[in-house]
């Protein structure tokens, strides 16, 4: 899995934020193995806006292979915060979308075996 990292111009990047970037990603998303990709992470923070819940956004899209993009984004009052925050939600995001095609796929080989059933009991 690729990971890459983005920052806004506002954000100082280094080796310590790419090593967090990283480790969270790769933490959250171990379990799936080679089907994702690549993740990109977009890091900005909105000092000129006001926000409830945090100047500090992350970005955080994934590519699944036989999915479309999955992409979510966390606001917090710290950087790191806002990453763990997304990580989390791209864990969540990542397996209720591989957990729908999986149901999909079943519910289709499912519904082929019992055509084929009901096609042979009618030839008898």
């Amino acid at each position: 899995m690729q990971i890459q990292v983005n920052t806004d111009k506002t954000i100082t990047r280094h080796a310590g934020l790419d090593d967090h970037v990283q480790s969270v990603v790769s933490n959250a998303l171990h379990r799936f193995g080679e089907q994702i990709t690549r993740v990109e992470v977009h890091l900005s923070d909105n000092l000129g806006q006001k926000s409830a819940d945090g100047d500090n956004r992350c970005l955080m899209e994934a590519r699944v292979t036989g999915l479309q993009p999955i992409a979510v984004s966390d606001h917090a009052a710290t950087l790191h915060q806002a990453i763990t925050g997304a990580g989390d939600k791209l864990k969540r995001a990542v397996d209720s979308a591989m957990g729908r095609r999986n149901d999909t796929s079943r519910h289709a080989e499912g519904s082929g075996s019992v055509s084929a059933a009901i096609a042979a009991d009618t030839e008898e």
